[in-house]
This record gives C-alpha cells, sequence and structure tokens, in this order.
C-alpha cells in the first residue's frame, strides 16, 4: 500500500488502512509529508503572527510598566523591524522540533497506557497508527485553518474548535483554553486513532476508543492546566 492509498485511506477507509498500517509498519513517507505541510504552514502564518504579538505588546499597559520604557520600546522595535534569523528560528527551526517532539512522544504514551491492556504491539507499530492519523489534523485541518487565517488575517482569533462559536470570548481565557481542546479536527485525530490502537493492542474497539480519548482527555487537561499556570504568572 502506498502513500497516495494511505492518505485516502486514511478518510475513507480508516479500519482497512489502520489495520494494514499496524501488521506492516510504515511511517517515513508520511513524517515527511506532514513535516514538509507545517514547516509551509508555519511559514505562511508567520507574518500574521508577528503583527499579532506586535498589537498584544502594544495594548499590555501592565506588560509595559514590568518591563520599563526602555527594555519595552527594544522589544517593540524587535518585533517590527526582526533579523533576518527571527523568521527562520521561528517559522522554521522552532516548528520543526516542536513538531518531531509532537510525533514521537505521544506514540510512547500511548504505548506505555496500551501496556496497561495489552502485552501486544510495539513503539514502531504505535508510532506508525498516530503518524497516520495525525494527517487529519496536519494536513486537512491545517489546511481549513490556513484558510480562515488568511480570511481573518488573524492567528490567535482563528480556531476550528467549539471556541468558533464564541467568537467574543477572550483567547487567553480558560473559557477558551477549554472549548479550544475540542478542536474537530483533533477529536476526529483520535476517534480514527482507535482503528490502529485496536489492531497494534489486539484489543477491541472499546477499549481502543477509551485508550485514545483517555489520551486526549489527560493531554487537554495538562495544556489547559500550563495555560492556567501561565496567566498567573503572567499576570
Amino acid at each position: 500500500m502506498n502513500f497516495f492509498d494511505r492518505l485516502q485511506g486514511v478518510f475513507f477507509n480508516p479500519k482497512d488502512t489502520f489495520k494494514a498500517v499496524a501488521e506492516k509498519p510504515v511511517f517515513i513517507d508520511t513524517m515527511i509529508v506532514l513535516l514538509v505541510v507545517i514547516m509551509i504552514f508555519s511559514f505562511i502564518i508567520m507574518p500574521y503572527a508577528q503583527q499579532e504579538q506586535i498589537q498584544v505588546l502594544k495594548s499590555n499597559v501592565d506588560l509595559q510598566e514590568r518591563l520599563g520604557e526602555e527594555r519595552y520600546q527594544q522589544q517593540l522595535e524587535f518585533l517590527e523591524n526582526p533579523p533576518q534569523w527571527f523568521f527562520f528560528v521561528f517559522s522554521i527551526i522552532g516548528p520543526f522540533f516542536a513538531t518531531m517532539v509532537g510525533f514521537f512522544l505521544p506514540p510512547l504514551i500511548l504505548l506505555a497506557f496500551g501496556r496497561m491492556l495489552s502485552t501486544e504491539g510495539n513503539y514502531k507499530q504505535t508510532l506508525s497508527v498516530y503518524l497516520h492519523a495525525s494527517i487529519v489534523h496536519s494536513i486537512f485541518g491545517n489546511a481549513v485553518r490556513l484558510v480562515l487565517i488568511l480570511t481573518r488575517k488573524s492567528v490567535m482569533q482563528t480556531t476550528t474548535s467549539l471556541a468558533l462559536f464564541f467568537p467574543k470570548m477572550e483567547v487567553t481565557s480558560t473559557s477558551f483554553r477549554v472549548l479550544s481542546q475540542f478542536d474537530f479536527f483533533q477529536l476526529w485525530l483520535f476517534g480514527i486513532l482507535a482503528f490502529g490502537l485496536s489492531s497494534v493492542f489486539k484489543i477491541n474497539k472499546e477499549k481502543a476508543l477509551l485508550l485514545s480519548y483517555g489520551f486526549w482527555f489527560l493531554k487537554s487537561l495538562l495544556y489547559i492546566g500550563l495555560g492556567a499556570l501561565g496567566s498567573q504568572f503572567g499576570g
């Protein structure tokens, strides 16, 4: 099964596709495609993110007072006229390493959780099914988000989660962070991932769904908790 067969299979025949991927793990081509897509996405949205960072800095009076006038002006000047390496680091290097961690760490955690339910399966299989499930979020999801960002000219105000239905909600609020975890493409990802986990660990679909969405739930709690902690220190 070549990459394009697996690509369309993720959307139109996930059960058989993930069974094949679990039985014969293959992920290098998928990982490369996902990396390229994410790098392109990050590069395109970088100017919008930069402008929003400038607006946040200008509107945050408390931050200005803490930094002091001189340091505040230095940071503002840096954001408004960044050096050439800034775009390279923040649109290429940073997203690259963050993406690689996002690729390799979750399957390791899923494997550890899977060991509570089964002695079957290995890391290579778990990595393979996780990367293929990520096609939904990283390719299709980012394509939709890119259209929204280019239309709205905003990264911070763009979401494909339940927060989409509350456009006036403050993006730094706890409510927004909670709703943002119910991202439609993330929920889709972890739903079809259950097909792969079921095949990897040789468990029934119900246990696989519990494992998949259990991981999503814990990941969401960690994100919300870190966001709340960051807000306390930031405030």
